[in-house]
């Protein structure tokens, strides 16, 4: 499917999905809240696993994938929430799935404060192509007039000091965290280092996008296990939200590696376990 047709379908499911919560919530139904939540990184195969997992039996797909509740829709209030999952005592694993979590400096809290018992789901990838992949999203969603090398030598400059801002609330959202952070949603470390402050780790199952993308069943039954749900004998494992471009320049790849050395020389130590990138 072309890519036009395809942001079509797409924007409107979302309008389809608009409806049905403004529905939900003028019938006064009481909804749950989520169980388990995928936190990203972005371009780390959040919506594949997402799908695979809303195949289970036991899990409730949501009204959207991303609701981006506690990131730019929290003004919407809990009753709007709550609206995008399954009724309350309906059995079965309600899921929100929504990549910014992971990076939004405010959502660790905001989480907490209505989900203290969640589930924590985080995929990584290595992050030099996690940064790549993500700034071909942004062009390809028309946000990114840049080259990618002009990109990330524009990212600090950009980004300003909105995460300190969106952190301590005298910011709402940013456009540019949000869109063109590609070196610092790659700095992991930093952002588990939040979730971790709030969180006991044992709510969080960290995996690699590296794994999810070589033997999907295997990391999708560890997700399973991880939620407390039967495994899955099979499943349609069709990667969701992939895209061609093309390739990274040597020179900037061997550059980027460089950058993120000692970040993820970090994360190996916080996680404790190589994460071979």
């Amino acid at each position: 499917m072309k890519r036009g047709a395809a942001r079509v379908l797409r924007l409107l499911g979302l309008l389809e999905a608009g409806r049905r919560t403004e529905l939900r919530i003028r019938m006064g139904q009481l909804r749950a809240l989520p169980d388990a939540v995928i936190l990203g990184a972005m371009k780390s195969g959040t919506t594949s696993l997402h799908n695979y997992l809303v195949q289970h039996p036991g899990v409730i797909e949501p009204l959207r994938k991303e609701v981006h509740y506690f990131d730019v829709n929290l003004e919407r209030g809990e009753r709007w929430y709550r609206a995008h999952f399954g009724r309350e005592g309906e059995p079965g694993l309600n899921l929100d799935s929504s990549p910014y979590y992971l990076f939004h400096p405010a959502v660790p809290r905001r989480l907490h404060d209505l989900l203290p018992d969640a589930k924590l789901v985080v995929l990584l990838r290595d992050p030099v192509r996690r940064a790549y992949s993500h700034y071909w999203h942004e062009r390809d969603k028309g946000r990114e007039p840049l080259s990618f090398e002009d990109a990330i030598a524009a990212e600090s400059e950009r980004l300003g000091n909105s995460e300190q801002r969106l952190g301590d609330g005298t910011l709402a959202r940013s456009r540019e965290h949000q869109h063109f952070s590609y070196l610092a949603r790659g700095r992991y470390a930093e952002q588990l280092d939040r979730w971790f402050a709030v969180f006991p780790r044992g709510q969080f199952l960290v995996l690699r996008f590296e794994d999810l993308a070589r033997e999907p069943l295997q990391a999708l039954n560890v997700t399973l296990d991880f939620l407390e749900l039967p495994r899955a004998a099979s499943v349609s494992l069709e990667a969701r939200n992939t895209r061609k471009y093309p390739p990274l320049a040597e020179a900037t790849a061997a550059r980027l590696r460089e950058y993120f050395e000692p970040h993820n020389q970090r994360l190996e130590a916080l996680l404790g376990r190589p994460m071979h990138w």
